[in-house]
């Protein structure tokens, strides 16, 4: 469940683009009478109308995440809360400017957030955030905990650089497609190559636990 709402937003925007996408007239229309006053001269244009109302779709669903999981009394990650702090200046931003620069930014900009928060957490405070969140399910050595860290931190880097190369190098229509389809591949492709690479130091632990059991001879 958690996971489905986690790409909710995500899906919304994809499906409403595509949508007004294919009926950018009617999609100009909607979006100049219901959107007109939070934008700048009051008009849509068809080539803008797409990638506005998917931003006002995904920023309600944010919103209303968020507000569905603080009313159920469920904590709300720290990565949710700046995404939808980015979410709602990026793309109002967008739809005030008829710019989807503005959003195309929001995606690099989150990944960079939580690259940072990882590094930063390791080097200045010395508490590895992985190992807080994830210790009492894996039992792993400290230096492997501190690789998988920097992985992570490698990982966002290159994600917030490769949607910035898409977003300013092929269309919106590709941007759209890559940011469901291309960025949550890289993800499952990374999350189970370090599945791969964590089961090396996880095969052995029962067998030690066994051992650590066993009464003094």
């Amino acid at each position: 469940m958690k996971l489905f709402l986690d790409f909710l937003p995500i899906l919304l925007f994809f499906g409403v683009f595509k949508a007004s996408e294919a009926n950018r007239d009617w999609a100009a229309a909607f979006a100049t009478q219901w959107l007109g006053p939070i934008v700048s001269g009051g008009v849509v244009g068809t080539r803008e109308a797409p990638v506005l109302l998917a931003t006002v779709v995904v920023i309600v669903a944010t919103l209303l995440q968020v507000a569905w999981m603080a009313a159920r009394g469920r904590r709300v990650d720290t990565a949710l809360w700046v995404s939808l702090a980015l979410v709602v200046l990026l793309g109002g931003a967008t739809i005030w400017f008829h710019d989807e620069t503005f959003i195309k930014w929001k995606p690099s900009i989150l990944y960079w957030t939580m690259g940072l928060v990882l590094w930063a957490s390791q080097l200045v405070f010395r508490r590895n955030l992985l190992r807080a969140m994830l210790g009492d399910q894996l039992a792993l050595p400290g230096p492997v905990w501190q690789r998988l860290n920097f992985a992570w931190v490698a990982f966002f880097a290159f994600m917030g650089l490769l949607n910035l190369y898409v977003a300013h190098s092929y269309s919106t229509d590709t941007w759209v497609n890559f940011k469901l389809f291309g960025a949550l591949g890289l993800l499952i492709a990374f999350t189970v190559a370090q599945g791969f690479y964590l089961s090396r130091h996880l095969k052995d632990e029962p067998a030690a636990a066994a051992e650590s059991s066993k009464p003094a001879a």
